[in-house]
């Protein structure tokens, strides 16, 4: 895509002030490489003042920016070493709807290594009405920067919140245009990546920092240059915000997740989305992009500005979006409905439009998208039955380690908050699959009942729910493909709960083989005490004299140990780690477990009791291997009664064998 010179743009703001300009001449003339003879003049006979700048532009354009340049060819670019204090320069955004607006730029100078080793920014001033009445605007990461007509790079950096100064940091072209890309290694922009070395580097620094729940990076300004800018001495950049748009979300949605955004330098807004159009691909510097995290009948999108456009590579933002290093997520028309203005933070209101390829790529320069065919997306189906009805939600999300379970329980949690029957107080029963390519599903159930605590009660189903795909996805083992997910959430009246009090059996010895009932007292939330009893049997092979343990007790209880083992790594594979997932008890049963004293080996997602001395010695002086875990006890049986309420404590009852 061919730039902008700064005659042409001055031209630009004269066609811009005439009444009748159309919205359009401005996109018009960036997509048809600015050349004035494909403007129908017959349209605007009252812009006959405007033909001196015309002229004048269509020289300089033959000089440094040809008109006529093909969309294959790379953008005439001002290297940073040319740059200097007081040039000025013209930059490119959307304040509202599709109207790409200029605003005039002035270098105050160069703060080198500001960023990194090599990774220097261009400290700028923004002059005109609107860059001055809003500031540097949640949004605006990625608007172009031209200098001499040539492309100098993206806006990227503001100054702190409370500084509403126009005042920002560019991300340097060369920077930009240097992330990796599928072309050839000995291209010579390949081979610049490769050299410097230092994108890839900085960009897992970013993931690291965010996957710490770190604040946003701060890159202090030195005195001198904030002097120049006219902010205080201990000033400092940051990366502009994105804004990070829900559509068909719950206010209480956007409150309870808004600070897991924050780290990544979004800022939560209520917004909507806009029906595709067919003009949605033919996006040109200036424009909005979305990245798409969630559609359907609830959607969520980032948006930015693009920067660039070369071939169907798509560069925009001029920082990373979340520091994902190579990814796959949908690329969307960004459709701008307003700019608000706001002391604390501006931002634009960005609709998410059709989709119009995948971002394949997320750095701490830019991020990249290209043009073509969308990634594949997990399809998610939610439905929500209160006593009031039925609801089903159908949406798709983003497949990645690190997102994709915060998204499931943000869902998850919507879902169940903005249903009209939904209530706080009230037990919720969760049932589910997840469908992972090559291997068996894995089967969601559990129950959930509110608490004192002054958190929403759906809470609790939303973060098992991302509790599960974080393990999922974190499995050391291989990276799970996801088909699809149903959920199915049941809503019932009151907290249920019992909490377990006593256990005892009628009597303290038996026979091998004989029938042994064990009594196990109850206490309902703000209930009557109850007595459930379990029929268990002692096993033919006990051995007599031997004193067993019999265990009563709620599904964590039991669920401990091969929980404790999977999350040290010691299972086998993908396969293992659904089979403990499938095998976990759950919250609303009572689990009665028949204990000897010998000892059980597990070893990955196996159970081995009565493990022999001779093989245990062996181990031990061998080291037990990182696979397997010993324990004092070998389960001889275990039975369960499944309950209306979630289960709570952990007893013992001792049983001689006669």
């Amino acid at each position: 895509m061919s730039l902008i010179p700064v005659k042409m743009a001055r031209m630009m703001k004269c066609l811009a002030a005439n009444k009748r300009l159309d919205s359009q001449t401005l996109r018009s003339a960036l997509v048809n490489n600015m050349h004035p003879a494909r403007m129908r003049s017959s349209n605007y006979k009252s812009l006959l003042r405007c033909v001196l700048f015309a002229a004048t532009a269509v020289v300089l354009g033959a000089i440094g920016a040809p008109a006529a340049r093909a969309a294959t060819d790379q953008p005439a670019i001002i290297p940073l070493d040319q740059i200097k204090p007081g040039m000025r320069g013209v930059a490119y955004t959307i304040f509202a709807g599709d109207k790409i607006e200029p605003f005039d730029i002035e270098v105050v100078g160069i703060l080198p290594n500001l960023m990194g080793p090599k990774q220097s920014i261009i400290l700028v001033q923004l002059h005109g009405e609107k860059a001055e009445h809003t500031g540097v605007v949640a949004g605006m990461s990625g608007s172009p920067v031209y200098i001499d007509g040539k492309l100098a790079g993206a806006l990227s950096l503001k100054f702190g919140v409370f500084v509403k100064e126009p005042l920002g940091g560019v991300t340097p072209i060369e920077d930009i245009l240097s992330i990796p890309t599928d072309e050839s290694p000995s291209s010579p922009k390949t081979l610049a990546a490769n050299a410097a070395g230092a994108d890839k580097l900085d960009s897992a620094v970013v993931t690291a920092r965010v996957a710490s729940g770190a604040d946003l990076p701060h890159y202090p300004v030195p005195t001198k240059w904030a002097q120049l800018a006219g902010v205080s001495g201990d000033a400092f950049l940051e990366p502009i915000a994105a804004p990070l748009v829900f559509s068909g979300f719950a206010p209480s949605t956007l409150r309870q997740y808004a600070g897991d955004w924050t780290p990544y330098g979004m800022v939560a807004t209520a917004g909507g989305t806009a029906a595709p159009e067919i003009d949605d691909a033919k996006v040109v510097p200036g424009d909005m992009v979305s990245m798409v995290l969630v559609q359907g009948d609830i959607s969520m999108s980032a948006a930015c500005t693009v920067t660039a456009v070369m071939e169907d590579r798509v560069y925009a933002c001029g920082h990373p979006l979340f520091g994902l290093g190579s990814s796959a997520m949908p690329l969307a028309r960004g459709r701008t409905l307003t700019t608000l203005s706001s002391d604390f933070n501006s931002t634009k209101i960005v609709n998410a439009g059709g989709v119009i390829g995948t971002l394949t790529e997320d750095r701490l320069t830019a991020v990249m998208g290209r043009v073509g065919p969308a990634p594949k997306m997990i399809p998610v189906e939610l439905t929500v039955v209160t006593p009031g009805g039925e609801k089903q939600f159908h949406s798709e999300m983003i497949a990645n380690p690190k997102l994709t379970p915060l998204l499931m329980g943000i869902v998850a949690f919507n879902g169940l908050t903005q249903n009209t029957a939904y209530g706080e107080g009230s037990t919720m029963k969760l049932s589910g699959t997840i469908d992972i390519t090559g291997h068996s599903p894995v089967m969601l159930s559990d129950m959930y009942a509110p608490t004192d605590q002054f958190v929403p009660d759906g809470s609790f189903v939303a973060s098992s729910v991302q509790s599960v795909f974080t393990r999922i996805f974190s499995n050391p083992y291989e990276m799970p493909t996801i088909n699809k997910v149903a959920l199915r959430v049941e809503s019932m009246p009151d907290r249920r709960v019992a909490s377990i009090l006593n256990a005892w059996s009628e009597a303290s010895e038996a026979q091998p083989g004989s029938p042994v009932v064990i009594k196990v007292l109850l206490r309902p939330y703000r209930g009557t005490p109850l007595i459930r009893e379990i029929p268990i049997t002692i096993p033919a092979q006990a051995t007599r004299g031997s004193t067993l343990r019999v265990q009563v007790s709620d599904a964590d209880s039991i669920n401990r140990i091969p929980n404790l083992v999977a999350a040290q790594g010691r299972l086998g594979g993908l396969d293992q780690l659904i089979s403990l997932l499938n095998r976990e008890r759950r919250n609303n049963q009572i689990y009665v477990t028949l204990l000897k004293p010998t000892p059980t080996l597990l070893v990955e997602d196996k159970e081995l009791p009565d493990a022999p001395l001779s093989q245990i010695n062996v181990l031990d002086q061998r080291r037990l291997p990182g696979n397997s875990a010993l324990l004092r006890e070998s389960t001889a049986g275990e039975w369960s009664v499944p309950m209306d309420e979630i289960i709570a404590g952990s007893t013992s009852v001792f049983i001689k064998i006669k």
